[in-house]
C-alpha cells in the first residue's frame, strides 16, 4: 500500500497563494499516477490536476493558467505538490491528495487526509 500525508492548507486572502506538499512512501514503485482533487461544502470531490509519470499534468478548466502540479521522487518517497496562484473564494474546498497505484494486476486507489483551503477576505 502507499500512505499519504498532506499539508500545507490554510487561510489565505483573495489573490493570494498557497502551496500544498502531499508525501508518499510505502509501496511507491507501483505509482501510475498523482493528484490533487477538492471538495466545497455539499459538492462533489472533483479533479483539480494530476501527473503521469511520465510527467504529463491535465487540469481542471478552474485550475488552468492559476495552478501548478509537480513531484519530486526520493529515495524512499514521492512528494506532489500543487502550487496555487491567484486565489479565488471560490477555490475554498478541502482538498485531497490522490495516488492511483497497480502491483500484481490489482490498481489501488489511496487518498490523503485532506487539508482545509479557505480563500477569504
Amino acid at each position: 500500500q502507499v500512505q499519504l500525508v498532506e499539508s500545507g492548507g490554510g487561510l489565505v486572502q483573495p489573490g493570494g497563494s498557497l502551496r500544498l506538499s502531499c508525501v508518499a512512501s510505502g509501496r511507491i514503485f507501483s505509482i501510475n499516477t498523482m493528484g490533487w482533487y477538492r471538495q466545497a461544502p455539499g459538492k462533489e470531490r472533483d479533479l483539480v490536476a494530476g501527473i503521469n509519470n511520465d510527467g504529463s499534468t491535465n487540469y481542471a478548466d478552474s485550475a488552468k493558467g492559476r495552478f501548478t502540479i509537480s513531484r519530486d521522487n526520493a529515495y524512499n518517497t514521492v512528494t506532489v505538490y500543487l502550487q496555487m496562484d491567484s486565489l479565488k473564494p471560490e477555490d475554498t474546498a478541502v482538498y485531497y491528495c490522490n495516488v492511483r497505484s497497480r502491483f500484481l494486476g490489482y490498481t489501488y486507489t489511496n487518498w490523503g487526509q485532506g487539508t482545509q483551503v479557505t480563500v477569504s477576505s
